[in-house]
């Protein structure tokens, strides 16, 4: 538990009482606070992991003092706050707000940086860790977006200091992004839906040939190719495989551990 100062303490009894409408005759403390003194008090709260109460005082400060730099950091700390205290959609929107609001403010690559982390840790937040579903079996809108954000990142602002972490994510994302589509065709071959099969497996490949699982993806393609009687096309997509995967494990009868790439990676 976040250790909560006195001073602490006394800031949210004044934020309260502040707020019980059933009890006009109580003083808002908070009131006669200038900007910096709202922003230092709401430092305080997210340093001790009080998001709730800092979010409060960051708005306050937002109503009261719209303009000036301390009004636009505050938006900024609101993202990063809903960031934290678990509500990736309610971060997403301040980071949204806030590029919208300012988009050549000195941290607006930090804007978009928390807004792709929000919606990457959305997509595979702690359940999935929990659960043994593949990454590939799940959504890909959160991934999609994940990846779209941090590409606006990359390109708007090579130079920042987020955009090799935005590279990195970007690349794991495009590697869930093209094990989805082989998901999908994997889940058409094995019910005999061949020809849907051959069409995500090629959407994988010509998508994302570069991700591991193009390797897989041209499995279901000879396969598929192979079960339809299509042998020119098999013979084709095999030849591809054996050039660009020459000791692939499907060859020898698939991967023998049965954890999803992902996981493994």
């Amino acid at each position: 538990m976040a250790r909560v100062t006195l001073r602490s303490l006394a800031v949210i009894a004044a934020l309260l009482l502040g707020g019980c409408g059933s009890m006009p005759e109580q003083i808002d403390e908070t009131a006669g606070w200038n900007a910096q003194r709202l922003y230092s008090e709401a430092k305080t709260f997210m340093n001790e992991g009080a998001y709730e109460q800092a979010i409060k005082l960051f708005e306050k400060l937002e109503a009261r003092y719209p303009y000036g730099r301390y009004a636009q950091q505050a938006q900024i700390e609101v993202a990063y706050a809903q960031y934290k205290s678990g509500e990736p959609a309610l971060a997403i929107a301040a980071a949204d707000r806030f590029i919208k609001l300012h988009p050549n403010h000195p941290n607006a690559d930090y804007a978009y940086y928390l807004k792709g982390l929000a919606t990457f840790n959305e997509d595979l937040g702690l359940l999935a860790g929990f659960s043994n579903q593949d990454l590939s079996e799940r959504d890909p809108k959160g991934a999609q977006e994940s990846f779209d954000t941090f590409g606006q990142l990359v390109k708007r602002f090579p130079e920042s200091r987020y955009a090799e972490d935005a590279g990195q994510r970007m690349q794991y994302l495009v590697n869930a992004l093209a094990a989805h589509e082989v998901h999908v065709a994997r889940y058409y071959y094995r019910r005999g839906a061949y020809v849907a099969a051959i069409n995500r497996a090629k959407t994988a490949i010509e998508t994302y040939p570069q991700a591991p699982a193009a390797e897989e993806a041209l499995f279901v393609l000879v396969k598929s190719y192979d079960t339809l009687g299509m042998t020119e096309l098999r013979d084709d997509a095999d030849r591809v495989m054996r050039k660009n995967f020459p000791n692939s494990v499907y060859f020898a009868g698939g991967p023998k551990d049965n954890r999803p790439w992902w996981q493994l990676w």
